[in-house]
């Protein structure tokens, strides 16, 4: 469901010529969303109806400046009860964009933000990995303990500690 929603946002953005403008839109509401725990809870929450929803959301895009296509998207996916799935929405209509321009999307999780440098080190290898530009989507998950997840494409290099752990952990209790 969130790839059709994805893809009907895309088109209606490239028929508007206005792709860039929407991404950064959605970029921003990513960044709102990954960045609150209490607009996180809005997101997901099925006991908030599609008014309340729809109310806290319009005044947060009006406060990010976040108006037109995506606006409009945003209250649409509100009132037919997909909120929750905003989120996925956001990472098709990136990869959908990456495709476009050519480039692999890449998700990356990490325990802790990653530094502008750590993200250019990261884009660098996953480009020399790839033969081609990678489009990075960032994600923290502080029960990584530390490390990275990173899945390009159906390919997926899990270095978190949280892993390592429970592999040493495994191994520890069949040599008991």
């Amino acid at each position: 469901m969130a790839g059709r929603y994805a893809t009907a946002l895309f088109e209606l953005a490239e028929s508007e010529g206005s792709l860039d403008a929407v991404a950064a839109d959605l970029g921003r509401i990513r960044s709102l969303i990954d960045g609150s725990a209490d607009l996180k809870s809005v997101v997901l929450s099925p006991v908030l109806g599609a008014d309340e929803q729809g109310r806290a959301f319009a005044a947060i895009l009006d406060r990010a400046g976040i108006k037109g296509l995506v606006a409009n998207f945003v209250g649409l996916v509100v009132k037919r009860r997909r909120l929750f799935a905003l989120p996925d929405m956001i990472t098709g209509f990136d990869r959908l964009l990456a495709a476009k321009r050519g480039e692999v999307s890449a998700d990356v999780t990490s325990a802790h933000p990653l530094s502008d440098a750590q993200l250019s080190s990261l884009k660098t290898a996953l480009k020399a990995a790839t033969g081609r530009d990678v489009l990075i989507n960032t994600r923290v998950d502080e029960g990584l303990l530390g490390g990275l997840i990173v899945k390009v494409g159906s390919r997926m290099i899990d270095s978190s500690l949280k892993t390592k752990l429970n592999s040493l952990k495994l191994a520890m209790k069949e040599a008991s």
